[in-house]
């Protein structure tokens, strides 16, 4: 079987198991609180920002609010997200570099994504994919390590994994790829402690087979 091969196996296996719903694991209602609970949930568990988001989109409404936010008090908003000494000058920054630069509207193009404060590749991607429908594949932590166990990349580097994926899975299967994996990564192959035995994936996955 070729890498391509076990992509697309893996591909039809995660689909009968958890589903082709695109289902967001953040809650937002607007582009803007999709880009910012994204930065708040580096390092941090989706439910800590979820329940972190709840109370912060009533206090702050608009990207106006952040934009004007004090720093000090926002970082006493999201204190529970961890990092929130970088997080709360870079979702600031963000606010106001959307202001000024894209006249309050969330850009669905990568490039220009990614010249926003706390911005990178991995958070562009969660809002071109989630909000525009853009085919990309987002590479958090379980993506980056279970598409390693399977052996469909040999790199570490998140934007390497991300560019290993895009030649191998079929397009129409990006989105869907990392709400997949991370069901999978949750429920079964968990970090340190993975359930091999009880696994869809094990007949196609390299780590298994050892």
């Amino acid at each position: 079987m070729t890498k391509k091969e076990r992509a697309i196996e893996v591909v039809r296996i995660l689909g009968e198991e958890y589903g082709t719903e695109l289902h967001c694991y953040l809650e937002y209602e607007y582009p803007w609180q999709l880009l910012f609970a994204t930065i708040l949930s580096a390092q941090c568990t989706d439910a800590r920002v979820n329940m972190v988001t709840r109370d912060l989109f009533k206090k702050y409404t608009s990207i106006e609010d952040f934009a004007n936010a004090d720093l000090k008090e926002l970082e006493q908003d999201i204190k529970s997200t961890g990092f929130y000494h970088n997080k709360a000058r870079n979702i600031i920054g963000c606010a106001q570099g959307l202001l000024e630069r894209f006249n309050g509207e969330v850009p669905r193009d990568i490039d220009d994504l990614i010249t926003l404060p706390g911005v990178g590749r991995k958070t562009a991607n969660v809002v071109r994919g989630d909000y525009y429908g853009e085919p990309c594949i987002v590479v958090d932590t379980h993506v980056k390590r279970v598409s390693f166990l399977l052996g469909l990349t040999k790199e570490t580097d998140p934007v390497k994994v991300e560019y290993d994926l895009m030649k191998i899975l079929p397009k129409d299967a990006w989105i869907l790829y990392n709400f997949q994996i991370i069901a999978h990564g949750r429920s079964t192959c968990i970090a340190g402690r993975p359930k091999c035995e009880a696994c869809v994936l094990r007949g196609c996955c390299k780590n298994a087979k050892k």
